[in-house]
């Protein structure tokens, strides 16, 4: 079971404010590159997150993990998934 702590849902909230800001920002029409140097922020800060979840869920299926095949499979499968998250 993931567990995801409170650092992380507070990175959370902020983005989603920061996506908030920028859906205002369109609609007062501001300018492309105000709007495109926000949706970046917001990027950087959802791949860093993606990161952070990845690497402490990894950790924990290491620590638990009883076999060795059980720990390659848990770095495959991160592996993977920051892959994709790219």
């Amino acid at each position: 079971m993931n567990s995801y702590d409170v650092k992380i849902k507070n990175r959370m909230k902020r983005i989603e404010g920061q996506l908030r800001g920028i859906l205002k920002m369109m609609d007062e029409g501001k300018d492309c590159k105000a709007v495109v140097t926000q949706l970046s922020a917001v990027r950087s800060g959802v791949d860093h997150t993606i990161g952070v979840i990845v690497s402490q869920n990894l950790k924990e299926c290491i620590l638990e993990a009883k076999s060795n095949e059980a720990t390659n499979d848990s770095v495959q499968e991160a592996m993977e998934l920051l892959v994709k998250s790219r």
